[in-house]
C-alpha cells in the first residue's frame, strides 16, 4: 500500500495516476477498482482487495483518505497486515493534507504502508524548479528567463503549467526553449498582456503601454486583470526596495532572486513617495473597475501615466 500525501492539487492527482499507470503495467492481469473513501464502506475495500472472477490481483485506488471512517480505516489496516509480497493487489490511496486523517495515516505506516509525500510548490523558486523537471524529463532544457516567464503567468495553475511545458516540448525543436517560445503561446493570456503593459509602464513607455492595455481591453482581457499585473509589478519593486535598504532579508521578500534582481535594476528614479503615489493610484484604479458607473480604463490610463512618470506627476 502506498499513500500519496498532501502537497500541490494537481501534482497530489498526477502522482496517483502515474502509481496507477505502473501498477497496472506491471500487472495488466489486475482489475483496476475505483473507491472513494469518504462514501465507500469496509466490505467495499474488502470486495476490490480481494480476488474476483475477472482475477486473482487489482489495482485499488482509494481518494479522499481523509474521509474514511473508522471501519474503513480498520479494514484497511487489517488487510495490511495480512496481505504477503507475492505482488499480487496493489493499493494506492490518495489524501489531500491537513490534518483531518492523520491518525489512520499513522497507523497505516505502523502497519507497513509507504508514504510519498507530494511538494506543495508554494515558493517561487518551487515553480522555477518544477518547469525545469518538466523539460528535463523529456529530455529538453529551458532558458531560466522562459521559466520564470511559466511561472510569472501560469505559477498558481500546475496543470496548466505542465500542459505549457509539454506542448512547447512538441511543437518546438530549441533547446534550450527561450522565452520568445514561451510568448508565442502565451500572448493570448490576460496576465502575459498585463505583464507587457506592466513593463512598458515601469521603463517609461508611456505612450506603449496605454496603446497595449487598450489593445488587451479591445481584445477581451478584463481591465481587473491589468490591474493586477500592474500592482504585481510594482509590489516586487518595493520589495526589492526594501531589501536594498536592509529593511527586509532577500529570503522575507519571498521572491525568486532573478525577479528580484531585475526589479532592482527598474528602481532608478523611484521615491518612496513616487512607489506610495503609483500604489494608491492602483487602488483607485481598482475600485473604478469594481463600482457601477466607473470608468476603468480611464483609470487605467491614469494609472499607467503615473506609473510612466515613477509617480512624480
Amino acid at each position: 500500500m502506498r499513500i500519496v500525501f498532501g502537497g500541490d492539487g494537481f501534482l497530489n492527482d498526477q502522482t496517483v495516476k502515474d502509481l496507477c499507470r505502473q501498477a497496472c503495467a506491471r500487472r495488466p492481469d489486475a482489475e483496476f477498482v475505483e473507491l472513494d473513501a469518504a462514501s465507500c464502506d469496509s466490505y467495499a475495500f474488502d470486495e476490490a482487495v480481494s480476488p474476483s472472477l475477472l482475477s486473482d490481483a487489482a489495482v485499488v485506488r482509494v481518494s479522499n483518505l481523509q474521509g474514511a471512517d473508522d471501519k474503513l480505516g480498520d479494514a484497511m489496516v487489517d488487510y495490511l497486515k495480512h496481505a504477503g509480497d507475492d505482488g499480487g493487489t496493489v493499493v494506492i490511496c490518495q489524501h489531500e493534507g491537513g490534518m483531518k486523517g492523520r491518525r489512520l495515516i499513522d497507523v497505516l505506516k505502523r502497519a507497513g504502508a509507504d508514504m510519498v509525500q507530494v511538494p506543495d510548490l508554494k515558493k517561487a523558486d518551487a515553480r522555477i524548479n518544477y518547469v525545469y523537471q518538466c523539460f528535463e524529463r523529456r529530455g529538453r532544457r529551458v532558458d531560466p528567463v522562459a521559466a520564470q516567464q511559466l511561472v510569472n503567468v501560469l505559477g498558481g495553475r500546475t496543470g496548466e503549467l505542465a500542459a505549457m511545458c509539454a506542448q512547447l516540448c512538441f511543437d518546438f525543436d530549441d533547446d534550450p526553449i527561450g522565452v520568445d517560445r514561451v510568448n508565442q503561446y502565451l500572448t493570448a493570456s490576460p496576465q502575459v498582456t498585463g505583464f507587457v503593459v506592466a513593463d512598458k509602464a515601469v521603463e517609461g513607455r508611456t505612450a506603449e503601454a496605454i496603446v497595449a492595455m487598450r489593445s488587451a481591453i479591445a481584445q477581451g482581457t478584463d481591465p481587473i486583470a491589468l490591474i493586477g499585473a500592474l500592482a504585481m509589478k510594482l509590489r516586487t519593486m518595493a520589495k526589492a526596495s526594501a531589501v536594498r535598504v536592509g529593511t527586509i532579508s532577500q529570503s522575507e521578500a519571498n521572491i525568486n532572486p532573478w525577479v528580484l534582481k531585475n526589479a532592482g535594476r527598474q528602481l532608478s528614479g523611484w521615491s518612496s513617495d513616487g512607489m506610495r503615489r503609483c500604489i494608491g493610484m492602483l487602488a483607485w484604479a481598482d475600485e473604478q473597475s469594481k463600482t457601477n458607473g466607473g470608468d476603468p480604463v480611464y483609470a487605467l490610463e491614469r494609472t499607467i501615466e503615473a506609473i510612466g512618470a515613477k509617480g512624480r506627476n
